[in-house]
Formats: structure tokens, sequence, C-alpha cells
């Protein structure tokens, strides 16, 4: 299982990638498709037409990083949207690549503190 600090954001590009790109293609990924910095140390994750493989690019302060995984059998259920981009929490994530299917599961009412 993997444990995301709650101040880091996820964001998923919605559409397919070429995951051939190394670090800069992704990071020029993540600044004009998802329309984010890549050095802010959020997560950007992106994935294949297949949605068997996905890449997880992130800035750890000195360097970029990236954390990938190839799914022998089966796929990644994507999240749909209309936009470009999608923000998951750190939990959506571990779901996703747990393969939990978000969309067929029910978020149950929580307190949130209010935006000022």
């Amino acid at each position: 299982m993997i444990r995301i600090p709650a101040v880091i954001r996820v964001f998923v590009a919605v559409d397919p990638t070429d995951l051939r790109r190394g670090f800069d293609g992704l990071a020029q990924l993540a600044r004009d498709q998802l329309d984010a910095d890549p050095l802010s140390g959020h997560l950007f994750v992106f994935a294949n037409r297949r949605r068997d493989r996905i890449k997880i690019l992130y800035w750890d302060g000195d360097g970029y990083a990236f954390w990938m995984k190839r799914l022998e059998r089966g796929t990644f259920r994507w999240p749909d949207a209309a936009a470009t981009r999608v923000e998951l929490s750190a939990a959506e994530l571990a779901a996703l690549l747990g393969g939990i299917d978000l969309a067929a599961t029910r978020r149950r009412p929580r307190y949130a503190r209010p935006v000022a």
C-alpha cells in the first residue's frame, strides 16, 4: 500500500499518453495538458491507451522521479471526464492502483473544512 501525504495533490491525465516519454516529455505534458507546475511536488499520473500501464511523475526536490506499473493481466479503471485532467485524493489513487473501480464505489458523507 502506498502512503501519500495529504498535502500532495494527484493530477490524472484523462487522455492516453505515449509512455515512451521520459522525464522531460512527461513534465511538458504536466505543464501543457494538465495545466500544472511539474516542479510543485505533486503527483502526475499518465496511462497508455490500453490502460495496462501507468507512470507517475513527481519532483522530489532535486530532480524528477517516476514510478511505473505494468499489469500482467487486466486494466486500470480510468476516470471518465469531459476535462483533460481529474484530481484525485491520495486514497482514490491508492484504490485505482489496487484495482478498485472508483465509478462503482460510493463516497460516504464526511465533514469538509470550509474553504476561506
